[in-house]
């Protein structure tokens, strides 16, 4: 038996705040200046972001980049230049930020979710093949918490069924399957530079892609629908002004600079806090396969099993919480449970009205979602050992305390 729990009035493992995020300094203060005293403000007068979709392009492997206005928008885009539309169906998994979907629906088409996989929390291989009808056009693989989905499988699925492949890599900056950055393996991959991310400018997307037909059709839609060598009030296809501002460009720029290390840190304190977890019975850090040869670990996952761990899994996250280290228990229900898609809600985008989505089931999902879920912040790992080491003695503790937990 251990101390006395800090819920029950113990002294906490830690009181020591985790690394906050975001990270800047001086550089960033610097580039966002330099953006300011130009007078350029805009993308079309300025170069901060033209430097940028060069640089992070080649940061994540990719021939081709465009920097627009958000994570949500990029899948937009990607989706409108693969030629998406009405009647088609894109299958996304349903343990993933609402974005992936609604994206799907604002091209005017209809997302179709297939189940996780346990051990990952990433769309699972079989569960997409059994989700494919003669509607199905694409797939938007997840790399979840910054794991890389299985794109082997998943380029191989699609290969057969003819279907275009969009990484949605919200999570992923720096990460790598077998080598190759996330972004760089489907047909397009799709970035967010929201708050949270691991590379951020309090707003912000971009898209990737090897294909040039492509990334000039991405390119026209995130730019009023205009097209190189005409004239400025010229417009070939319906879109909007989705463009990042130079102030944005030249902070990401800063930002840029620090990613890769912040990646190898995270990183191996990742792996490094996986493998003491595993140890504790009930503790399942998500799997991390071979391939993976980088996590980027926007989050910190893993499963609370509370038949195993003999504890119910709150009570658990309560207890950690109150020791020093803040968790969250994930989304709290899949996808497809949102009044938005019960009920159908989807405005004047009708090519998407033929899934009655009361109907669908995806059994992993809904167990991590309503009984196993668990989240650390990517801000945590960015610490040193010691302060990994204090994680690992905070859930052992209250594991051995366990006990406690059902008063």
């Amino acid at each position: 038996m251990g101390s006395q729990l800090a819920i029950h009035g113990g002294t906490p493992v830690r009181t020591k705040p985790f690394p906050a995020w975001p990270v800047y300094g001086g550089p960033e203060e610097q580039a966002v200046m330099r953006a300011i005293r130009s007078g350029k403000w805009g993308k079309l007068d300025g170069s901060e972001v033209a430097t940028f979709e060069r640089d992070f392009a080649r940061y994540q492997g990719a021939k081709h980049g465009l920097a627009v206005v958000n994570g949500t928008v990029s899948l937009q885009i990607a989706l409108m230049a693969a030629g998406i539309q009405a009647g088609d169906e894109v299958i996304v998994p349903p343990y993933t930020f609402l974005a992936t979907a609604t994206a799907v629906i604002a091209a005017n088409a209809t997302p179709v979710f297939a189940d996780i996989e346990l051990d990952t929390l990433n769309i699972c291989p079989k569960a997409v093949e059994t989700a494919i009808t003669p509607r199905t056009r694409a797939i938007i693989p997840v790399h979840f918490g910054g794991l890389p989905a299985d794109m082997d499988a998943m380029m191989a699925i699609a290969q057969r069924h003819n279907l275009i492949v969009i990484e949605d890599a919200a999570h992923a900056h720096g990460a790598e399957y077998k080598g190759r950055r996330a972004g760089s393996i489907g047909d397009m991959g799709s970035f967010s530079f929201q708050s949270s991310k691991n590379l951020t400018a309090g707003e912000g997307g971009f898209i990737t892609t090897n294909n040039a037909d492509l990334a000039e059709r991405c390119r026209s839609i995130h730019n009023c629908g205009r097209r190189p060598g005409h004239a400025w009030y010229e417009h070939f296809v319906i879109s909007a002004n989705f463009r990042l501002s130079e102030v944005q460009g030249a902070l990401l720029n800063a930002q840029l600079q620090r990613l890769e290390e912040q990646t190898r840190c995270r990183d191996a304190n990742g792996r490094y806090l996986a493998e003491q977890l595993r140890q504790i019975p009930g503790i399942k850090p998500q799997a991390i396969a071979p391939e993976c040869t980088r996590h980027a670990f926007h989050l910190f996952c893993f499963r609370v099993d509370a038949r195993e761990l003999g504890a119910p899994r709150q009570a658990f996250l309560k207890a950690l919480d109150a020791e020093g280290i803040p968790n969250f228990g994930g989304y709290p229900l899949p996808l497809y449970k949102q009044r938005l898609f019960l009920d159908r809600e989807f405005g004047p985008y009708a090519g998407c009205q033929g899934v009655d989505y009361a109907k669908t089931s995806c059994p992993n999902c809904e167990t991590i979602c309503y009984e196993q879920g668990g989240w650390l912040e990517h801000r945590m790992l960015l610490g040193t050992r010691e302060d990994m080491d204090d994680i690992v003695a905070a859930f052992r503790k209250v594991y051995e305390n366990r006990d406690r937990l059902q008063e």
